[in-house]
């Protein structure tokens, strides 16, 4: 999935469209959608009813990237002639999480492609950077993605997984739901 997208659209709309059969969203507000955002998400819950609940988007990362991102931390901390207690140094290593994963038979993965863990995402528009800089401002263009111009509702396939200790996060979770 991207790294923003839109949801206009109120909980009626997604409702209707998803065939949700319950909310607990409240007032939810139209805007754009970045990562570590509340959304709107439809999941299916233990009755087997579609409900229409919020869920904060991202998913923890997989044990390689932390590792991965914990050794070069290491590695700099031993070049400057420091002890490294790896075990402790990964303990203590925040976890961003992921937005992007698009290669679901990727081991950490697997054990969220369960019926359980999917949910629908709800959006109007999506969007990429485009593959070279403006030469001006030297930032990657964002591309916005519709079904037409429009813009009508439309669902992504999403994961979601229970996820509490996302401990770099500006805004910790109040629930344990998240999505991506």
């Amino acid at each position: 999935m991207c790294n923003l997208y839109n949801v206009p659209k109120g909980p009626q709309a997604i409702l209707e469209f998803t065939r949700a059969m319950r909310t607990d969203v409240g007032n939810l507000e139209p805007g754009k959608v970045f990562p570590d955002y509340s959304a709107p998400i439809v999941r299916t819950d233990a009755d087997g009813e579609r409900e229409l609940v919020r869920a904060h988007w991202g998913m923890p990362s997989s044990q390689k990237a932390l590792t991965d991102t914990v050794s070069t931390r290491a590695d700099k901390l031993r070049a400057k002639g420091k002890d490294v207690d790896f075990a402790a140094l990964l303990k203590m290593e925040p976890d961003a999480g992921t937005t992007n994963f698009r290669n679901v038979s990727s081991a950490p993965w697997k054990r969220w492609l369960e019926p359980e863990s999917r949910c629908l995402v709800a959006a109007t528009s999506f969007s990429e950077y485009g593959p070279m800089p403006d030469p001006v401002t030297n930032k990657k263009p964002l591309h916005w993605f519709a079904l037409d111009k429009r813009e009508p509702l439309i669902v992504f396939a999403g994961m979601r997984a229970p996820w509490s200790e996302a401990k770099a996060l500006q805004r910790p979770f109040p629930d344990a739901h998240c999505l991506s």
